[in-house]
Order: C-alpha cells, then sequence, then structure tokens
C-alpha cells in the first residue's frame, strides 16, 4: 500500500486527471440544469486531454524525423506522434460536441421554457 502511494505522489497530474474525471462526473450526474451538465462533459473531456498529454511527455526525446544518412536509430530517442495527433483530434471532437449541445440547449430552452432537466421531461411526459 506505501508503493502504491509512492507511485501516486511520483506523478501528480494522474491525480489530478483523476480528479477532474471525477468531478466532471459527478457535476453531470448530480445537476439537473442542462447547462451544467454540459461544464461537467466539458471538464470529463479536458480531463481525457490532459491524460493524453501527461500521457506522451517523454524527457529528453526528439521529433520522429530520420535524417538521411543515419544508419541506426533508437526508438527510445524519439516521441510517439500518435498521442498528440489523439489530442488534436479530441480537441476538435470536443469542440464540435459542446456547440452541438449548446444548439440543443438553445432550442430545449426555447421549446420548453426551461434548462431544468425535471422540468423538461415533466412537459414531455
Amino acid at each position: 500500500m506505501v508503493e502504491l502511494l509512492q507511485t501516486w505522489l511520483q506523478r501528480p497530474n494522474f491525480i489530478v486527471f483523476v480528479i477532474l474525471f471525477l468531478w466532471g462526473i459527478y457535476i453531470m450526474a448530480a445537476h439537473p440544469n442542462l447547462v451544467k451538465k454540459l461544464i461537467g462533459l466539458y471538464i470529463v473531456q479536458t480531463s481525457v486531454i490532459f491524460f493524453l498529454v501527461a500521457f506522451s511527455a517523454k524527457e529528453g526525446a526528439t521529433v520522429p524525423i530520420i535524417l538521411s544518412g543515419t544508419t541506426s536509430v533508437n526508438p527510445l530517442d524519439y516521441a510517439n506522434p500518435l498521442p498528440h495527433v489523439l489530442t488534436v483530434t479530441a480537441i476538435v471532437v470536443q469542440i464540435a460536441t459542446l456547440g452541438v449541445s449548446l444548439a440543443l440547449v438553445s432550442a430545449i430552452h426555447k421549446r420548453f421554457g426551461s434548462l431544468d432537466e425535471d422540468e423538461v421531461m415533466e412537459q414531455l411526459g
């Protein structure tokens, strides 16, 4: 148990990731307001992006470009570009999801006159 705690304390960014992720899930589950649910979703998505950035960090690595005339390549000397590509993709998906969700929330507010999930469900049911 002590070893596990020491491992966690050596990587505080992973602890922050878990806290942000759980906080976003809590906000989405606990609040009936649709805008607050979107804020929770945004926090969850941001924590995943933070995790990808923290996971992809590699000390002393260089860009994965091999120059002509190189005879031997050590893969440990290069940074993996895949997490960075996934991060950019996640940011684009995050922005698109938030934009569409805000448009839907705006349409719900125009139709039902409320952003409270319980009030909207009462009017539907």
